[in-house]
């Protein structure tokens, strides 16, 4: 007969829940932490998934598009609209509005849209509420300084189809989205699965040292009859409720945090990609909520799931070391070499890992090594007691230097993305004014009144620009080498101020001469080029070989180009579009497209001007940085804040520890400025670590994932002066912790209890 008394009765519930009763601050910080990781990564998830909703609309809806336009040049009426639609012919209205201050509405009419098919109906669909559709005589009645009118109709409309009188071309008012939308997606999801990670790390720190403080308690609970797998059961229960209690909340929060950053969300996406944020989208309420649950139960239950197999797979010291030094070896190497994207994730991967392995062990060698070394004995009871912190406070440690890592690469990557994009957006929009050509209309005779408006005005600048597709001469592979054909004449100094990434002698000259053509960087890579080498091009079914002279970067754009002089081309080429660049000088723009509507015999002019497109596009990504930024910066504090609490927490169990040192003969003030000595050592050492690993992810993040993912790259910068914000900011947590801890040591105290592991003590 069993002597071990049974409680069947006893509330092993209540008996659990007692640790947090002694122990408030764990739960407020559990909770909390869960609260604001749900709410960060549901916020940029929801955001990520209305932005791909609305891209995935957006190329039903208006996504090559085509219009319909007059054959005399004039401006299109409402009496057009109706004369089509009479003869049955496909088309709706599309009413461009620039309001004096604010963005630009579309006026739409959703029910002519239905002849488009189910998928424009639907996604104009919708209350028309200004983001950015608005009934068509909303905004016709709206105050503008710009509007611009168009009957769009669908692909399946052909030539044939139109009455006498009307033609078709092809709309388009932005950049294709292609791998630029994609690029601007992958940031903000790669940054959601940091959060994760980084919250997963904390999560489970704080958690394992609640489970270390309640060893003796589960050793009770066994005496009285309770198993361990009952309490692991209960144990499963409480964190499952906790996260339910949590997780919702913290979903609703995120969703908030995706309203209030949507707009300016949308502003980007509209500006960017020309595509509008639609109402009604993204992600529901069960997948956040499911994948928070997940990585919250298995932070801090991964042990206790995984009870049975931790003996088979734990490893000696030495082979842990070795383990993690071929771990990040191997990420290193295949980083380097990984030969598309989702290698690359996975060298990244093992790169971290490796580093989460290495580093405590690393810190724990060296500073008992300085300790070996130290003759002095309080300097050496520091070092030791840094490696017992680098052994008891391993996660949060690890997961500040990731943070700090992520935050010094996305801030190198954003502000050199900023400084490039800016040169770039300079050398794309030299000129101050671009003029389309109309249909039917002769480019030369507008070449030569510019030409002899020029030499009565010395100080005006101006070139065509021919825009069309070209093949390469590969015939096994013709259908993947057509590459878009951008022919200059004359070769202007609006461009020859441009940044080459490779460029031979006198480049400029030689293209002005017309002795071979230039690329931009989407071709130079994927077809191995570059300045010096021969590209062969079908010109008038001739096969030609032109000189590559350079090599100019075309951020985010997905097609392969070609740069050469118009006198380069056949008489029969088929020109996609033609254009004007021009800055008049100090004679203004007027006499130009007065000139020109006579000449073209035209009442309007298709005209853009480049100093407001410069102003929205630099407003559109300041935008856009600032919403990364933010991101990051508000998870950099959530692992800030858990540092600090873990380790005023774990300093504070070992005050048992610290107050030996006023035994042996040493003043409150001696003891407290050595644990600010010991803070700073500790929080300032993460910083220095996270260094290398920061200035690594930034290269791969411009060298290796840029250009694999994307066909561009940037180049690779560094920012000391953040290095030292950051740094600053580690030494605050260190300065913080030691102030707290300078009032404890008054307190009593208990022996200490390790911080992540389940057994044992450490002295």
């Amino acid at each position: 007969m069993s002597l071990r008394p049974s409680l069947p009765a006893l509330p092993i519930p209540w008996a659990l829940l007692s640790h947090y009763r002694r122990h408030p601050l764990q739960l407020f910080a559990l909770a909390a932490m869960i609260v604001l990781a749900t709410m960060l990564w549901t916020g940029v998830n929801h955001l990520t998934s209305q932005a791909r909703a609305s891209l995935d609309q957006s190329e039903q809806a208006v996504a090559e598009r085509q219009q319909v336009l007059r054959d005399d040049g004039q401006a299109l009426m409402v009496e057009d609209f109706v004369s089509l639609r009479l003869v049955g012919v496909c088309v709706m209205p599309w009413l461009e509005v620039t309001p004096d201050s604010g963005s630009r509405i579309i006026g739409v009419d959703p029910l002519a849209a239905h002849c488009f098919g189910a998928g424009a109906s639907e996604a104009l669909d919708q209350p028309l509420d200004g983001k950015p559709f608005v009934d068509m005589s909303s905004a016709a009645d709206t105050p503008a300084r710009e509007s611009r009118f168009y009957l769009l109709t669908p692909d399946s409309t052909q030539a044939p189809d139109l009455p006498n009188g009307y033609h078709l071309k092809t709309f388009a008012t932005g950049p294709e989205t292609g791998e630029l939308g994609e690029s601007f997606l992958l940031n903000l999801e790669a940054l959601g699965v940091l959060v994760l990670l980084i919250t997963a790390l904390l999560l489970r720190s704080v958690y394992l040292l609640g489970l270390a403080q309640r060893r003796d308690s589960f050793a009770l609970l066994h005496r009285f009859g309770v198993s361990p797998g009952q309490v692991q059961r209960w144990l499963v229960l409480e964190i499952i409720a906790l996260a339910l209690i949590c997780v919702v909340p913290g979903v609703g929060l995120g969703r908030w945090l995706a309203a209030g950053l949507g707009g300016g969300f949308g502003q980007a996406l509209d500006g960017l990609f020309d595509i509008p944020l639609y109402a009604g989208h993204g992600q529901g309420w069960i997948t956040p909520v499911l994948v928070m649950l997940t990585v919250v139960v298995i932070a801090c239950l991964g042990d206790l799931l995984l009870l049975r197999f931790r003996e088979r797979l734990s490893l000696s010291v030495p082979n842990q070391g070795r383990l993690a030094t071929a771990l990040l070896l191997a990420g290193l190497v295949m980083a380097w070499l990984a030969p598309s994207l989702p290698w690359v994730f996975v060298a990244v991967a093992l790169v971290f890992a490796g580093a989460a392995w290495l580093t405590p062990a690393t810190v724990t060698h060296f500073v008992n090594w300085r300790a070996d070394q130290s003759k002095a004995p309080l300097a050496r009871w520091r070092y030791r007691e840094l490696a017992v912190l680098a052994r008891r406070l391993t996660l949060p440690l690890v997961a500040l230097q990731f943070a700090l890592a992520m935050v010094l690469a996305v801030q190198a990557l954003v502000t050199t993305f900023e400084d490039t994009f800016d040169r770039w957006l300079a050398q794309r929009l030299e000129a101050a004014y671009y003029i389309e050509v109309p249909v039917g209309a002769d480019s030369r005779k507008a070449a030569d009144w510019l030409t002899g408006h020029q030499a009565s005005n010395p100080d005006m600048q101006w070139h065509q620009v021919i825009r069309g597709s070209i093949r390469m001469a590969d015939k096994a592979a013709a259908s993947r080498l057509q590459v878009d054909v951008y022919a200059l004449a004359p070769i202007s100094t609006l461009i020859t101020k441009w940044r080459l990434l490779e460029a031979e002698d006198h480049s400029w000259e030689a293209l002005a001469g017309n002795k071979g053509v230039m690329i931009n960087e989407q071709l130079a890579r994927r077809q191995t080029l570059g300045a010096g080498d021969t590209l062969q091009l079908v010109l008038d079914e001739q096969t030609r070989d032109m000189r590559i002279f350079g090599v100019y970067p075309d951020y985010g754009r997905p097609v392969g180009e070609v740069l050469m002089n118009a006198e380069a081309l056949p008489e029969n080429f088929i020109a996609r579009s033609e254009s004007f660049s021009i800055t008049p000088g100090e004679s203004g723009i007027a006499p130009v497209t007065d000139a020109l509507k006579e000449i073209w015999a035209v009442e309007t002019l298709s005209m853009r001007d480049n100093n407001t497109i410069r102003e929205l596009a630099t407003g559109v990504f300041d935008q856009t940085f600032a919403l990364t930024r933010a991101m990051t910066l508000l998870t950099l504090i959530l692992a800030a804040s858990a540092l600090l609490m873990m380790g005023w927490v774990f300093f504070t169990t070992r005050a048992w520890y610290f107050r030996l040192l006023v035994v042996w003969g040493m003043s409150q003030r001696q003891v407290a400025r050595q644990l600010l000595r010991l803070a700073l050592t500790l929080t300032g050492g993460v910083a220095l670590l996270a260094l290398p690993l920061g200035i690594w992810l930034t290269w791969v993040l411009v060298h290796r994932i840029n250009p694999l993912a994307f066909g561009w790259s940037l180049p690779m910068a560094v920012y000391p002066a953040f290095w030292l914000e950051l740094g600053a900011l580690s030494l605050a947590i260190g300065v913080s912790i030691a102030v707290l801890m300078r009032r404890q040591l008054g307190k009593p105290s208990v022996a200490p209890v390790s911080a992540s592991a389940l057994t044992g003590g450490e002295r």
